[in-house]
């Protein structure tokens, strides 16, 4: 095993983004890859829009699941104000792939707090040099689902390099996980961002 494939990816959204999932493609492939992996998820109070992330620590030389601060190769943010929070676990020279689509807390919605869309993605910008910005509502809405957005991230993820892992052995995972109802759209997901380019 290869120190190159040695990677510490943290992925984060909120609840109902399908983070986790993502997080078990990422571990599928890799373990199919002959990679050891461990991983520590945190839900929180998913099931009302509350934050969840996960560290996955890939290769030799993981003992703990938990990746300190400053450690992550990459972050993958399925909403932009969860990349900020995440942003001190990312190591000097990281990737962030990460979704424009803001998904704004209640307080934010009834008046009680903002939040600032256009500041977050310009902080992400200046703090991240090699960050790669997903639309999603126009992914969404050109693939016809909203539901696959975490597989177009990891297809973002994949082209960047960043991952360690490439669309063939993620779509693998895909067909092997998930039902065989959903595999055409997810593979169009996964070649997304790579067409777009």
């Amino acid at each position: 095993m290869n120190k190159q494939d040695n990677k510490n990816i943290v992925l984060c959204g909120v609840g109902g983004q399908g983070t986790i999932l993502a997080s078990r493609l990422i571990s599928a492939a890799a373990m199919k890859k002959g990679l050891h992996v461990r991983s520590a998820e945190t839900i929180g109070m998913a099931q009302r829009g509350g934050s969840v992330y996960t560290h996955l620590r890939i290769g030799d030389g993981a003992h703990s699941p938990r990746i300190g601060k400053g450690k992550a190769d990459v972050i993958i943010a399925f909403e932009p104000a969860e990349a900020v929070r995440m942003l001190p676990f990312l190591k000097e020279g990281g990737s962030a792939v990460v979704s424009m689509r803001p998904i704004r807390p209640v307080s934010a919605m009834i008046g009680m707090s903002s939040y600032p869309e256009e500041e977050i993605l310009s902080f992400l910008k200046k703090q991240v040099p090699d960050l790669t910005l997903v639309d999603s509502e126009k992914a969404a809405a050109e693939l016809g689902s909203s539901k696959c957005l975490n597989v177009v991230l990891l297809g973002a993820a994949a082209l960047s390099g960043a991952l360690g892992l490439t669309e063939e052995e993620l779509l693998a995972a895909i067909c092997e996980r998930l039902p065989a109802k959903l595999h055409e759209l997810n593979a169009r997901a996964l070649r997304y961002c790579r067409e777009m380019n």
